[in-house]
């Protein structure tokens, strides 16, 4: 029997996973069943599900049921101060797009072809203790519905229960354990621009949409219903921020000013503003992810990263890939198959914590940069002229399996070639690409 804490993305994938395995697999959570009642209030709904969380997803084969739900995103939809429009499309190949996923969509699903495969679960059951033993671990739950202590005995036990993780907390307490957890200045409200007539899409359907401001920004993703979820992200504090904008007139004045074509499309803009909680921003980092051979953590539970380059859930699903993988090498051998997996994942982890933030500083105020929107030409012309050898550091992030570690060691060669291309020029029509020689990325 295996014990899963944590029914979101990645516990419930994790779960389907063991389970065609032919393991007796329960999940914990502590929430109620949000296929009864929604508890999504105040998140993202919104994913962007691209290559690594696709095939992750292949391997079960649930990808297609997804794909139903899905929407292409072929390239970001840059909206500057004066309204005007520019494409940036993720790639030159017809596989290079993401989809955007409503979050509670594919988690219902994943927990429904969870229970279809056997697996037992039990909601309203929040985690207050870790109890290590020599041959097993005591799980103590809080039966919220009951009020109730109850005690569950497990030999193995995965943590899959988010950024603020009761097993890890609990588990490591009195270990050598290395935990960092760091939160923006920013934080993120959710809004809408609601389908047009006849359910029609009001802005371009498959593009990601950003507003970039510097210091905050609007974005907006798709939805099968027409809407588009908005995600306003802000500082907390300072002359532009959740703390002073908070009034109709205040709130008006703002979007009036700074995104005037996303503010005509929000009838429900004061009410949502007002009634939608602001969410915090943190990204947490952690060693070890696992304890002998009875814990490990999965997704956000180890490595929480902010949402900028879109990896979360996807880096999520790459943990469940990899660790069922080392499981089939390793059967039952659960000390070495935590071990293995951990020195897998941790430094992809770390990767893509970086990568989200540096992805931040791009989508808030550099894909609005002349400069920089001339690299961004240069970058895809290379592919397109020399594709076998030049990959963008986005492409391999998004489009490929390869690790996030030589994803981010690629992207860092290729960015001072980059540079010393755009620097040389003031349109791009001044390169001739068929004579650029490329370095050796690889």
């Amino acid at each position: 029997m295996i014990t899963i804490v944590g029914a979101g993305l990645a516990g419930s994938l994790m779960a389907v996973y063991l389970a065609k395995k032919g393991y007796a697999v329960q999940i914990y959570e502590r929430r109620p069943d949000m296929r009864i009642n929604n508890w999504e209030r105040g998140r993202s709904i919104n994913l962007a599900i691209s290559q690594r969380g696709i095939h992750a997803l292949e391997q079960v084969n649930l990808w297609q049921d997804i794909l139903k739900i899905a929407i292409p995103m072929r390239g970001r939809m840059i909206h500057d101060r004066q309204q005007n429009l520019t494409f940036q499309p993720y790639g030159i190949h017809e596989h290079e797009v993401i989809y955007s996923v409503s979050r509670s969509a594919l988690n219902i699903a994943l927990m429904n072809a969870a229970e279809q495969l056997g697996v037992s679960m039990h909601f309203n059951h929040r985690c207050i203790n870790v109890e290590k033993h020599e041959n097993h671990v005591n799980l103590y739950f809080w039966h919220e519905i009951e009020n109730k202590e109850i005690i569950h005995t497990a030999n193995t036990v995965i943590g899959a229960d988010g950024a603020f993780s009761a097993i890890r907390q609990n588990t490591f307490k009195l270990e050598r354990f290395t935990y960092s957890q760091t939160f923006l200045d920013w934080g993120y409200k959710e809004l809408t621009i609601p389908a047009g007539e006849n359910g029609s899409f009001q802005i371009e359907k498959n593009a990601l949409h950003i507003w970039p401001r510097h210091d905050y920004m609007l974005i907006a993703l798709p939805n099968t219903d027409g809407s588009f979820t908005c995600t306003l992200f802000l500082p907390f504090e300072g002359e532009i921020s959740f703390e002073n904008i908070a009034t109709d007139d205040q709130i008006n004045a703002f979007f009036e000013q700074n995104f005037p074509d996303a503010k005509a499309l929000m009838p429900n803009l004061i009410q949502e503003y007002k009634a939608n909680p602001v969410s915090t921003l943190v990204y947490i980092q952690c060693s070890p992810w696992y304890y002998k051979d009875k814990i490990a953590l999965i997704g956000d539970a180890c490595h929480a990263v902010v949402p900028f380059y879109g990896q979360g859930a996807n880096a999520s699903f790459e943990d469940c890939f990899v660790l069922q993988s080392i499981i089939d090498k390793y059967p039952n051998q659960w000390g070495r198959i935590f071990e293995e997996y951990h020195k897998a994942r941790k430094i992809n982890a770390d990767a893509i914590c970086q990568l989200a933030l540096q992805n931040f500083v791009e989508m808030q105020s550099k894909v609005a940069d002349k400069k920089f929107l001339l690299r961004k030409q240069i970058e895809q012309k290379l592919y397109e002229k020399h594709g076998k050898k030049f990959t963008p550091q986005y492409n391999l992030v998004t489009h490929t399996n390869i690790p996030y570690s030589e994803a981010l060691r690629i992207g860092k060669l290729q960015d001072g070639f980059l540079q010393e291309l755009a620097n040389r020029i003031n349109d791009i029509s001044e390169l001739d690409f068929d004579k650029i020689q490329i370095p050796q990325f690889e």
